[in-house]
């Protein structure tokens, strides 16, 4: 009987540690004072991202495979690239990859997705799903969460009107 005991909890040992980790997911929302086409003018083009965002100096754009991806220049140093997966105007959405950069992420997918309030504001909700990679996950969170936030503040610099 100890004996089956023991293969059993060996197994279920070897089943967690063969299991694949979890995906984490960050979603930050936001209202932007001004219409919705305004904004998606902002979000849309793939590389605009490098005119509202305050952590990105440049953008450059490239084909891949059919695929667009970007190459973001970091302040202070660094870069990112991230591959389009999906653009729908109708919706109001955009989804991309992380291909490779310093986050403390993989497997990272996001989807940036507006909605309008009324004729004049707009809600942004930006979301993702990804692993911790050499961050815990409680960091790996706040750092993505940072990003959303300030990207936010910089599109309301950009964008927000007096009312």
């Amino acid at each position: 009987m100890k004996a089956m005991l023991g293969v059993s909890a060996l197994g279920a040992v070897m089943v967690a540690a063969t299991a694949p980790a979890m995906a984490l997911e960050v979603r930050e929302q936001a209202t932007i004072k001004a219409p919705i086409e305004q904004v998606w003018k902002q979000i849309a083009p793939f590389c605009a991202i490098a005119d509202w965002h305050p952590a990105v100096e440049g953008c450059t754009l490239r084909k891949t495979g059919g695929t667009q991806e970007r190459d973001l220049a970091l302040k202070g140093g660094g870069a990112i690239q991230e591959r389009l997966m999906a653009v729908s105007a109708a919706k109001h959405r955009l989804r991309y990859t992380l291909l490779s950069g310093p986050l403390p992420v993989k497997n990272y997918s996001s989807t940036i997705r507006l909605s309008a309030v009324d004729a004049r504001t707009t809600r942004i909700t930006w979301s993702s799903s990804f692993e911790a990679s050499g961050a815990p996950d409680a960091e790996a969170r706040k750092t993505i969460a940072g990003i959303y936030t300030s990207g936010f503040e910089g599109l309301r610099k950009r964008l927000d009107s007096p009312q």
